[in-house]
């Protein structure tokens, strides 16, 4: 699937890509919207029905994926409601094997993500994968969503990538599809992002299932 010889940089998203989807699908799905509800004395449906218009306003926008901001939108403590069902929080299978793989192989790997940085922490604090990476790098920073062709722009400064010679790994085609305009040459989407849920539609791109098949031999 990829010719490792031409690859320099891997950058990896991390949730739906590393790490499984189900933890914060559950989370703003089902989680946030039952301590809402508790929160309102109005029922489950009820909450969903209010939030859902409003999580969706913010999608693909920096703010939806900004845990200070739906702490104060929705007056809930948004950190400490995911460390409640932290032990949700995994890597996809063989993700781990793969970061080994690719880091004993001397390539740049490079974690970019949208989550916010105490979604980041709180991950790290859970599963070791902080020492696979050469950088850890949240959109956050940068004040710009990955599906911002100006993150894309600050990326490339901070890192001086060579984006022909950078293999990209994420969940969201609308993501991929920035990095594809901004140029990055190897594409790759992911074809089960949430282990409690079916395949994905990943477009015009190839997708990892198995991550045992993008391993390095030891002659690539």
């Amino acid at each position: 699937m990829i010719n490792w010889n031409s690859i320099d940089t891997v950058l990896l998203d991390m949730d739906g890509t590393l790490l499984d989807l189900h933890f914060d699908n559950y989370f703003w799905q089902e989680y946030v919207p039952l301590k809402y509800a508790e929160k309102h004395g109005i029922s489950l449906e009820q909450s969903k029905a209010e939030l859902d218009p409003r999580f969706a306003q913010t999608h693909g926008k920096l703010q939806w994926y900004c845990l200070d901001y739906w702490r104060k939108e929705l007056d809930l403590d948004i950190v400490a409601m995911k460390q409640e069902i932290a032990h949700l929080i995994s890597f996809r299978p063989y993700a781990d094997t793969f970061l080994q793989s690719i880091k004993d192989a001397g390539k740049e790997v490079i974690m970019i993500t949208n989550a916010h940085r105490d979604s980041l922490s709180l991950k790290l604090e859970r599963l070791s994968m902080a020492h696979y990476f050469d950088r850890l790098i949240s959109s956050h920073d940068y004040g710009y969503p990955k599906e911002n062709q100006l993150f894309w722009c600050r990326l490339e400064e901070e890192i001086g990538l060579n984006k022909s010679r950078a293999l990209f790994i994420d969940d969201g085609v609308n993501i991929l599809d920035a990095a594809k305009t901004f140029g990055i040459a190897n594409l790759l989407a992911i074809r089960y992002p949430d282990s409690q849920k079916s395949a994905w539609d990943t477009g015009s791109y190839n997708a990892v299932e198995d991550y045992r098949d993008l391993l390095i031999k030891p002659h690539e």
